[in-house]
């Protein structure tokens, strides 16, 4: 098992990366939760989602409590995962929590159907991007850089510890 201090990189201060599966949970957890929230029309659900994605991405992971459970109780048992550009999580984190929050204030303002067109929106985009990998916002990202004319090149990843011979 690996422990926290084997990790190549600190999830709370080296920002410019992350472990690939920390996405990929937060991403089963709010496509779970943005189902069951659409399937109840517990609309006030959507709000709570929208509104830890925002508090995640302005204030950091260690505020954000999918994150705080992934790099807490999972990783120290699953090992960390293969270090990617953290940017294109973070800007689809930034698109979730503007389609969870206007997902809510539909609902507040009476219009049900829009604010479950959205939420369905975000529940079938993060479990696919939870259970295949493929994250249309990530791609945004990158098709955005394209369209920029910057194409997206990863920041640089930092050096991977020495494993033991063997």
């Amino acid at each position: 098992m690996k422990r926290r201090h084997d990790r190549a990189a600190d999830p709370y201060r080296d920002l410019d990366v992350v472990d690939s599966r920390g996405p990929r949970f937060n991403q089963a957890v709010v496509g779970s939760l943005s189902a069951l929230a659409v399937a109840t029309g517990w609309w006030w659900l959507l709000a709570a989602l929208a509104s830890q994605l925002l508090i995640g991405l302005t204030l950091g992971r260690r505020w954000c409590l999918p994150c705080l459970v992934y790099f807490e109780l999972v990783q120290p048992f699953t090992g960390e995962g293969p270090l990617e550009d953290a940017r294109p999580p973070r800007f689809a984190n930034g698109v979730g929590t503007v389609f969870l929050g206007s997902a809510a204030v539909a609902y507040a303002a009476g219009a049900p159907t829009l604010g479950a067109v959205l939420g369905v929106i975000v529940a079938v985009l993060a479990l696919l991007a939870a259970t295949t990998g493929f994250c249309a916002g990530c791609e945004a990202y990158k098709l955005g850089c394209l369209l920029r004319g910057q194409p997206f090149t990863s920041c640089p990843l930092p050096p991977q510890p020495a494993r033991g011979r063997g």
